[in-house]
C-alpha cells in the first residue's frame, strides 16, 4: 500500500508541478497568471490526480483480488494525495530557488498592473499595494509558504480520493480483467 501511495503520488505531484511551471514559462515568466490561470492550474491538478483513482484501482485489483472497502480505498487515496502534495511543494520550492524567489514580487506587480489597467482609483491602488506588500512579507516565510502551497493541491486530491473510494468500493465498477 505504501509503495502504491509513493509511486502514484510522486507521479501525480510531479506532473502537476511540471506542467504548471512549463505553462508559466511559456506564458512569459512567473508574474500574474494569464486570465484563466487558476482554472488551468486546477484542471491540470484534476487530470493528474486521476492517478489516485488508477492507484486505488490497481491496488484493489492486484493486491486485494478486486474488492476494497470504502475506508481503505479512501485512506490509500488520501495517502496518494498527500504524497502528490509533498512532491508539488518540493517542486515549487525548487522552482522558487531556481528563479531567485522572484515569483511573489512578479505576481504582485502583475496584480497591481491589472488593477491599474482596469482603471482602479488611486485609493484602491494604494490598498492593493499594501495588501501585496503584506503578501510578499508573508510569502518569504517558509512556515507560511509551504502549507499554503500544499493546500493548493491537497483539497483537490481529497475530493478525487472521496470519489475514487465511493466508486471503487463496488467490485462491479471497473472490474479487474
Amino acid at each position: 500500500m505504501l509503495r502504491t501511495a509513493l509511486v502514484y503520488g510522486a507521479l501525480s505531484g510531479s506532473i502537476v508541478i511540471g506542467v504548471m511551471i512549463a505553462g508559466m514559462m511559456m506564458a512569459g515568466g512567473h508574474g500574474a497568471p494569464p486570465t484563466g490561470g487558476a482554472a488551468f492550474g486546477y484542471t491540470i491538478m484534476v487530470v493528474a490526480l486521476v492517478l489516485i483513482f488508477i492507484g486505488v484501482k490497481r491496488y484493489r485489483d492486484r493486491e486485494l483480488g478486486g474488492v476494497i472497502k470504502f475506508g481503505p480505498a479512501f485512506g490509500l487515496g488520501l495517502a496518494i494525495a498527500a504524497v502528490a502534495g509533498v512532491f508539488y511543494v518540493i517542486g515549487w520550492e525548487i522552482n522558487l530557488a531556481a528563479t531567485d524567489y522572484a515569483f511573489i514580487e512578479e505576481y504582485s506587480k502583475g496584480i497591481i498592473a491589472r488593477k491599474e489597467a482596469a482603471g482602479a482609483s488611486a485609493e484602491e491602488l494604494q490598498k492593493i499595494r499594501a495588501e501585496m506588500a503584506k503578501l510578499i512579507a508573508q510569502y518569504q516565510n517558509p512556515a507560511y509558504r509551504l502549507p499554503i502551497t500544499f493546500l493548493e493541491i491537497f483539497p483537490v486530491g481529497l475530493v478525487v480520493a472521496l470519489v475514487s473510494a465511493a466508486i471503487l468500493r463496488n467490485p462491479k465498477a471497473f472490474p479487474a480483467h
